[in-house]
């Protein structure tokens, strides 16, 4: 066996599992979970459609490149949603299909990775665990940037020492960021993108929440904003990974992509070929509808903000936690052990969170996570209603 996998950490709801485990919640008191990041929302039923008319491409077995129609749909919504110009993003040459972001970040890094001892792959802290993960089992080492509130829970970049960017090998950044919701800014933004000119990384952007915001007029910038800003028609060294998951409420279609410099795209599809990770026919012509549709993202948008509006409505007299700029979490203060919280509030209210600390890794002596729990939005309106008056109750009893 590949000897990387004894470095792997069990997932943070492996340990959410086994906290709960010997916990019995109230009696009589409907269980609600705000722990897992699943969209509930409706899918849209014309994208359920597209599947149906196209059954019969079962038969067909699909390309890793995917269908033009598909690439140019994607390319498309790139130029609308973050300004780039026309005719900058070739179809061909710079974007690739993927089933899903998850899939994506982890086979990325098995083909970016140069294996070498002293190789790093950076990422925000706390973060999603497939950054870890696919590092390590690429043979980096994982280097950990804490996102702390004092620096709006973005890493400070500016303090990051040059010999860890010189050892870099991939930059992970996630905009609007799980779990804190935080924004990187543009003028960051530009900012990665001259030092990996000059220590010569790869800077892949997880944006799968991009698309949950609050302004319909200032929609969040991304990475390939930045380019076009600076006529980096290259892309060069910028990758972006996008999903239908949370943009559409379609995760399980297993649908979203990747983008942005050929040079790295090209060899990424090569190891694809062999990876044997081709979306199938019809889930590509279902994506292309989604993609070309933005009514629903929109509806999607107005019923997170609805959530928001009601849950931090009841909470904010009694917790610190805030609006954040995007994503569909929040990232609470709870002035107590993170754990401890969350199994007492199951074993009271049975309402599920996540231990911040669970989500985050330990990096001399601090945990940016410890103390906070991760609570997302995802259950109807109601229920996320009914899940902030029970936590209002508990607080208040303690």
């Amino acid at each position: 066996m590949n000897h990387a996998l004894t470095q792997l950490q069990p997932y943070p709801f492996e340990k959410l599992r086994a906290l709960l485990a010997s916990v019995t919640p109230a009696a009589g008191k409907q269980a609600i979970a705000l722990s897992i990041g699943e969209p509930k929302h409706a899918s849209p039923a014309f994208v359920a459609q597209a599947m149906v008319d196209n059954l019969d491409k079962l038969a067909v077995y699909p390309s890793t490149l995917g269908l033009p129609a598909l690439r140019q749909a994607i390319g498309q919504w790139c130029e609308r949603r973050f300004n780039v110009p026309a005719g900058w993003l070739d179809a061909e040459r710079h974007i690739l299909p993927v089933n899903g972001t998850r899939e994506a970040l982890f086979a990325f890094t098995q083909a970016v990775v140069n294996r070498s001892d002293d190789a790093l792959v950076v990422s925000p802290n706390p973060f999603y665990q497939i950054y870890e993960g696919a590092a390590l089992l690429a043979g980096a080492t994982p280097h950990y940037l804490p996102c702390l509130e004092d620096n709006g829970f973005n890493p400070d970049f500016d303090a990051v020492p040059a010999e860890v960017w010189q050892r870099c090998q991939i930059l992970f950044l996630c905009s609007p960021g799980n779990p804190t919701g935080a924004l990187v800014p543009m003028q960051t933004l530009k900012k990665l993108i001259a030092l990996a000119d000059e220590h010569d990384f790869v800077i892949a952007a997880d944006e799968c929440y991009s698309e949950l915001y609050f302004d319909e007029a200032t929609p969040p910038p991304g990475l390939l904003s930045a380019c076009a800003e600076l006529g980096r028609s290259d892309f060069a060294r910028c990758v972006v990974f996008h999903s239908l998951s949370k943009r559409s409420n379609l995760p399980g279609l297993r649908s979203g992509f990747v983008a942005g410099d050929a040079s790295i795209i090209k060899p990424f599809l090569l190891y694809r070929t062999y990876h044997g990770c081709a979306m199938p026919v019809q889930t590509q012509l279902a994506s292309i509808a989604a993609w070309n549709d933005e009514a629903h993202v929109r509806e999607n948008r107005d019923q997170y903000r609805a959530k928001y509006d009601a849950v931090l409505d009841i909470l904010q007299p009694v917790m610190d936690v805030q609006r954040p700029d995007g994503s569909f979490y929040l990232w609470a203060k709870v002035n107590a052990c993170d754990a401890e919280f969350t199994r007492d509030l199951f074993a009271a209210e049975h309402v599920t969170v996540v231990p911040g600390s669970y989500l985050s890794r330990e990096v001399d002596g601090v945990n940016p996570g410890a103390g906070r729990v991760r609570m997302a939005l995802v259950a109807p309106l109601a229920e996320c209603i009914e899940a902030a008056e029970r936590i209002r109750a508990f607080l208040q009893a303690r």
